[in-house]
């Protein structure tokens, strides 16, 4: 696969990583809002999930007439595989974006040693710029070794110029103290710590070269290339679809419908606030409306969205529920 790259030229590269629910996407929503109005800015976003919602969660925010150009890479990490996915995605964002910037959001089970490999190759050497990697680490999961003991979650903070310590608002009084120590045992010596609420950063934070290598230890997953495509395949003639995915602890299962199926949105609310999960994303097409809904441990967060071309749901946890089919089927509305 190859672009002709005569006129993109050492973009300024950022990957954005941390581990799930930990707020990525709303970090790059909110850059994404302080984004030079001249400039043009590009984000590859990968989902572990086979759907893919945090495309239609980006465009429903922002267009490429506002000079933002996102494209998705579904179904684990980006980087398996000999990285084709990624490169793929990569190189169809950066013909048609010619950005000004790049920012890249592996899935939160993603490796970031990987997706750095990628980038440095001789093949994007003089196209990319690789800036400061900022992995998000939410201070309290530092008691559970479900997060301290999972090689991936240590990938992150090892590989990271900038940690930030977000949802800060939500931590106890020790929990600062404890991701200043787990950074100094873990972390580059020259990592800087910083805290944030929402993802709030400042568009400093992404500027100057990186001092990450790829030096560190490759990983063993195998994503599931039986169900590659389910996030562009058409939908059969029941109007939806779903997919399933494993991988490194953890289960997704995801959902595509039709545009022609509208979903009640007090039904659908409370079937969403029922879930219980590492995490949640969603678009839906409702009688009220478009909106996106985001689950975490904290909270369910729900925007008004301008548009979306059909509804979609990622759900994933270390264990599934084989109810949760039936109830968001119960949430379509019956058409008259």
């Amino acid at each position: 696969m190859t672009i002709s790259t005569s006129r993109i030229k050492a973009v300024p590269t950022n990957i954005i990583t941390g581990f799930l629910g930990v707020g990525k996407t709303s970090a790059i929503l909110h850059l994404l809002k302080s984004k030079p109005q001249n400039e043009r800015w590009a984000v590859l976003v990968n989902e572990f999930g086979e759907i893919g919602v945090d495309g239609s969660l980006f465009q429903g925010q922002h267009s490429e007439e506002g000079k933002v150009f996102i494209r998705e890479v579904p179904g684990g990490c980006m980087c398996c595989t000999a990285g084709l996915p990624m490169q793929i995605a990569l190189n169809q964002l950066l013909s048609r974006a010619k950005p000004d910037r790049l920012l890249i959001e592996p899935t939160g089970l993603g490796h970031p040693v990987e997706v750095l490999e990628s980038l440095t190759t001789e093949y994007y050497f003089d196209v990319l710029l690789i800036e400061k990697i900022i992995t998000l680490v939410d201070a309290r999961n530092l008691s559970d070794t479900r997060y301290t003991e999972h090689a991936t979650f240590n990938q992150q903070i090892a590989i990271a110029d900038i940690i930030v310590g977000n949802k800060q608002d939500l931590y106890r009084p020790e929990d600062k103290a404890e991701l200043e120590r787990y950074a100094k045992a873990k972390a580059l010596p020259e990592v800087e710590l910083i805290f944030a609420e929402q993802g709030q950063l400042a568009l400093e934070a992404l500027q100057g070269p990186t001092a990450a290598s790829v030096s560190a230890n490759k990983h063993n997953y195998t994503e599931s290339a039986e169900q590659g495509g389910l996030a562009d395949m058409p939908l059969p003639e029941s109007g939806y679809l779903t997919a399933i995915n494993q991988g490194e602890g953890f289960h997704s299962i995801g959902w595509r419908f039709d545009a022609s199926k509208v979903f009640n949105k007090k039904a659908l609310f409370l079937f969403l606030t029922g879930i219980v999960a590492e995490r949640m994303k969603a678009v839906f097409i409702t009688n009220s409306g478009i909106f996106g809904y985001n689950l975490t441990a904290d909270s369910l967060t729900e925007i008004a969205l301008d548009d979306c071309m059909e509804s979609r749901i990622e759900i994933i946890a270390s264990e599934m529920c084989d109810q949760w089919e039936a109830k968001l089927l119960a949430c379509v509305m019956k058409v008259d």
